[in-house]
């Protein structure tokens, strides 16, 4: 699918977005580990969670959806049964991650695979620490398809130090963790996004996490095995605030634009970019209104800014880690030289982001410079348009549409429908602000 972005009118209005990803693959497999019947409200339908419900039904939990209201009959830690195919889990390295360690904590057998794209995607940090534990897994020299068999119980407790901070490698361990022998210890270089132990402690499991004093390593994760199942989940899951990025930074760059976004969930592991764009002036608030399973939810409020340029490294890098596409694209509207460092991890999305994105941002006119871990862009307050190429990658995509609402030209994003994996009501929400969008097959 080609789309067709010219500027034009301010953006206006009041939206709501579906369920937060992360938390939306989260809430799906977590119900399947709890004993009895789960809701979830709002959930994210998207392709990059479609195949973690499909799944569930392989591993002989069932399932229902009316709307985006999720009931997942959840049949506990012992339950789980055996799948007699492999489970496709699509282009989502979340889903795979996550269903290597829900495969160790249910001891079940099955091999996990996906798209050409997600097998290049690194595996062995989540297989290694999984070994340690004594899950019988293995990969295919570092990545998918891997391959797991039962194991003899129980695993081990462990002190795992990741060498990159992940939330999809904490969760696989923390869920391998819940049948330990003894506590398990994670130990990461940086705080990664935790919504998996806000929503596993509603659901009754004893994990503390903390800063760690002294040392490279500066935050840490403890996980007591089980003493009971899991209970239920409730829940209504906030917008994703990783989508919500892109209609903030559109509300700043398109001229006369007020937009307000309603239920977006405001943890502050996710909140990186918007602190962000409040270094580099934006008019934006963000106001809590309420906590859904832990997770503080609220609004979002941004207004037309004249940037200025800003850097971003440590950190702040994992708290914003899915938002860089859309940050390049503010830093071109930008006044200056705002500098990248320390995101090396973004060569290993969907595509690899620093090089795409600096590639698709010069032909828009930009001058964007990639380095080793992240890329420098000298923003003058403008894009040029012209035509470019989303690579597969859903959040580039989105991005390069942003660019297009207040370019000189248009900008012609070729291969648009892969927004259709995290938000495909991405292109409707923007029409319904008043934004030209034209798509074509």
């Amino acid at each position: 699918m080609k789309c067709i972005v010219r500027s034009g009118k301010p953006l206006r209005g009041r939206i709501h977005l579906p369920g937060d990803k992360s938390l939306s693959h989260r809430a799906i497999l977590f119900s399947a580990l709890a004993e009895g019947e789960s809701e979830i409200e709002n959930v994210l339908l998207a392709g990059v969670t479609r195949p973690m419900l499909e799944a569930l039904t392989a591993f002989g939990v069932g399932w229902s959806l009316v709307d985006r209201r999720l009931t997942v009959n959840g049949r506990g830690l012992e339950g789980w049964q055996s799948p007699g195919t492999v489970i496709d889990c699509g282009n989502s390295a979340t889903t795979m991650r996550l269903l290597a360690g829900a495969m160790a904590a249910t001891n079940v057998s099955g091999i996990l695979d996906g798209t050409a794209g997600l097998r290049r995607r690194p595996m062995d940090r989540i297989v290694r620490p999984l070994q340690r534990m004594g899950v019988d897994i293995r990969s295919t020299e570092g990545f998918a398809p891997l391959f797991l068999s039962r194991s003899e119980r129980p695993l081990r407790g462990m002190e795992h130090e990741l060498s990159v901070a992940s939330a999809q490698v904490k969760t696989g361990l923390i869920l391998a963790a819940l049948v330990a022998d003894s506590p398990t210890h994670i130990y990461e270089p940086a705080r990664s996004r935790d919504h998996t132990e806000r929503m596993l402690r509603s659901m009754g499991a004893e994990i503390e996490t903390g800063p760690v004093e002294g040392g490279r390593y500066v935050y840490q994760t403890r996980v007591r095995p089980l003493s009971s199942s899991l209970k239920p989940l409730r829940m209504r899951l906030p917008g994703d605030v990783s989508s919500a990025a892109f209609f903030v930074v559109s509300g700043l760059v398109v001229p006369d634009s007020e937009i307000e976004i309603e239920n977006v969930g405001l943890n502050p592991t996710r909140t990186g970019l918007l602190d962000t764009l409040l270094e580099m002036q934006a008019i934006l608030e963000a106001e809590e209104t309420s906590v859904e399973g832990g997770e503080p939810c609220g609004r979002i409020r941004v207004r037309f800014s004249s940037l200025n340029a800003s850097k971003v490294s440590g950190e702040r890098v994992v708290r914003m880690i899915d938002e860089f596409p859309v940050l390049g694209v503010a830093a071109a509207y930008a006044r200056g030289e705002t500098l990248v460092a320390d995101a090396q991890e973004l060569r290993y999305k969907e595509s690899d982001r620093i090089a795409r994105l600096c590639q698709e941002l010069r032909k828009l006119g930009v001058e964007a410079t990639e380095t080793q871990d992240g890329f420098r862009i000298v923003g003058k307050g403008r894009v040029e348009g012209g035509t470019v190429e989303a690579h597969g990658d859903h959040r580039l995509a989105m991005a390069l549409i942003v660019a297009g609402l207040a370019s000189k030209e248009p900008v012609v994003v070729n291969g648009a429908e892969v927004v259709g994996e995290s938000l495909p009501e991405f292109i409707p929400l923007l029409r319904s602000l008043g934004a030209e969008v034209l798509c074509e097959d």
